[in-house]
């Protein structure tokens, strides 16, 4: 589908593996990053290999940005409301229930629901024995009624929004994360969404901003996807074609 969009807007281009060691950067004018879902086990690779692309020709998204976007402690920086997170195994705050996991990680990968305050700070403490960085946040009952909203923009502009499945969810399995509905998204969240761009000092071809609802009902950010996000672009019409156009505005 991407492929197609982009020939139909002028735009010639192929699929490659990532990490294809035969794979002549330089001969391309824009390498797009795409479905590079293994990075979480390879990062420090991942970045190296961004960086070598990025010496000889236009990387999207550029190479700061995937070096800081592969650790979720951007959040911290990003200055808008997020999820409520404590980023240490100490002085968990009393919540109903947690959710623990690694700030580099994808698709709910050794992240655990717990109601059990000791037994997330163990979770926590295991991630730090293993020098990494634990997210211990509370477990959102919202999600499960709402669901995630996910807002998509491509060369900052918007394109289409959808409702997501929450991955933690009873009964919700990790394939069904790409399975979703549109969703025309309220104005608190596009001016939320629009916020979180602004504090990004790069051009992005793409973007989506992972939305929940609060108990107090205001919008939070769970997670800016710049890096690899599915972009539900079967679910819009017109979506890849607005993708392959802000592809063509970046050239």
């Amino acid at each position: 589908m991407v492929l197609a969009a982009w020939r139909e807007a002028g735009i010639e281009g192929r699929a490659e593996r990532w990490d294809d060691p035969a794979v002549d950067w330089s001969a391309y004018d824009a390498v797009v990053v795409r479905s590079v879902w293994d990075y979480i086990l390879r990062r420090e690779e991942f970045l190296t290999w961004a960086r070598g692309v990025e010496s000889v020709t236009r990387l999207l998204n550029p190479r700061a940005v995937l070096e800081s976007n592969t650790d979720k402690t951007y959040l911290r920086d990003l200055g808008v409301p997020i999820v409520p997170t404590h980023w240490s195994s100490e002085g968990l705050p009393d919540w109903p229930e947690y959710v623990v996991k690694p700030s580099i990680s994808a698709g709910a990968r050794d992240t655990t629901r717990t109601t059990g305050r000791a037994e997330a700070a163990a979770l926590a403490a295991a991630l730090e024995a293993a020098g990494r960085t634990p997210m211990v946040q509370p477990y959102l009952d919202m999600v499960e009624s709402e669901g995630e909203t996910s807002l998509l923009y491509f060369n900052g502009r918007f394109s289409h929004a959808v409702r997501r499945h929450p991955m933690l969810a009873p009964g919700v399995t990790p394939d069904d994360n790409a399975r979703a509905q549109l969703r025309t998204p309220a104005p608190d969240q596009v001016e939320l969404a629009e916020k979180v761009l602004a504090a990004v000092p790069h051009a992005l071809l793409y973007a989506r901003i992972d939305l929940v609802r609060l108990a107090d009902g205001t919008p939070a950010v769970i997670e800016l996807e710049l890096t690899e996000p599915y972009l539900y672009l079967s679910l819009a019409e017109g979506s890849a074609a607005r993708l392959a156009t802000a592809l063509r505005e970046l050239l």
